[in-house]
C-alpha cells in the first residue's frame, strides 16, 4: 500500500491523482497530510507536492468525459470534507479514464457515483442556505461583514453569487468554522487568511451607527407584526432550520 499525502487543496489532490499515474502505483490511498494517522506501519509514503501544471492535466483530461459540470461535481466532493471524499473523487477519475467516452458520473448504479450525486445534493443546498440567509452587517470602516458556520465549505461556491449581486459595496464574509473569508473591494473578491492579530469578536464591536439604528429599528418592526395567534413553530422550523437562527438580526 502507498499513501500519497497532499496538502488539502483541491489542485493538490489532482495533482495526486496524476502521481499515482506517473508513477504507476496500483495499491494506493491518497490523504490529507493534515488529517492523516498513519495505521500501517508498512505503508509506503509519497509526499505530494502540489503542481498546478499536473493538476491542470487532469482537469482538461476530466473535461473532455465528464465536463465542466462533472469538475464542479467533484470539487463538491472535495468540499464536504467528508472524510470518503478523497476515494470517491479517485474512483471518479479512475472510472473516466477507463471509460472516457461516457460521462461516468451518470452512472448511478455505481454505488461511488451514487454517493457523489448525494453528497453534491446536500453541498448545493447548503449554498443555497448560505446566499439566503447570511445578513450583513454595517462596519465603521463601511464595509459591510458577514459570519457564516456551514456544515460544508461553501465558501468558494457562494464568491460569484454575492459578487454579482453586492458589486456596489464593500463587503466580508467570514467562516467561523474554517477561519478564513472572502473580501471584495468594489474591484477584487478574493480569498484572505486573517493572522493571529485578527481578532474577530473586537471587529464586530465596530458597527457603523447605521447599523445599530437598523438593527433596532428591524427587530422592532419583526415583533410588532408577528401575529402570536398565527405562530406556527414547527412551519417555521422547515422552512428557517433553528440552526440557521443565528445569522438572522431578528433572532438575537
Amino acid at each position: 500500500m502507498t499513501t500519497l499525502l497532499y496538502d488539502g487543496s483541491f489542485d493538490g489532490i489532482l495533482t495526486a491523482v496524476f502521481e499515482v499515474f506517473e508513477y504507476k502505483y496500483k495499491d494506493v490511498e491518497i490523504r490529507n497530510r493534515d488529517r492523516f494517522q498513519q495505521e500501517n506501519m508498512f505503508a509506503e509514503i509519497h509526499e505530494v507536492v502540489t503542481q498546478n501544471e499536473k493538476s491542470d492535466r487532469v482537469l482538461k483530461k476530466l473535461e473532455t468525459s465528464i465536463g465542466k459540470s462533472g469538475i464542479k461535481q467533484l470539487l463538491m466532493v472535495f468540499l464536504s470534507e467528508l472524510p470518503e471524499s478523497e476515494v470517491l473523487i479517485f474512483s471518479a477519475i479512475k472510472q473516466s479514464i477507463k471509460s472516457p467516452d461516457n460521462n461516468v458520473l451518470q452512472n448511478f448504479a455505481n454505488d461511488d457515483i451514487l454517493q457523489i450525486s448525494k453528497i453534491c445534493k446536500s453541498v448545493s443546498r447548503e449554498r443555497h442556505r448560505m446566499t439566503a440567509f447570511v445578513r450583513f452587517e454595517k462596519m465603521k470602516d463601511d464595509i459591510y461583514f458577514a459570519k457564516i458556520d456551514p456544515d460544508f465549505d461553501v465558501l468558494p461556491l457562494i464568491r460569484k453569487h454575492f459578487k454579482d449581486r453586492y458589486a456596489d459595496q464593500k463587503w466580508m464574509i467570514y467562516d467561523l468554522k474554517r477561519h478564513y473569508g472572502l473580501f471584495y473591494d468594489l474591484k477584487d473578491c478574493e480569498f484572505f487568511y486573517p493572522d493571529s492579530a485578527f481578532n474577530l469578536n473586537q471587529y464586530q464591536q465596530k458597527f457603523h451607527e447605521e447599523e445599530i439604528n437598523y438593527q433596532e429599528l428591524w427587530k422592532s418592526y419583526f415583533t410588532k407584526t408577528n401575529i402570536k395567534e398565527r405562530k406556527n413553530i414547527k412551519l417555521h422550523v422547515q422552512h428557517v432550520p433553528k440552526r440557521y437562527w443565528k445569522y438572522l438580526t431578528e433572532k438575537f
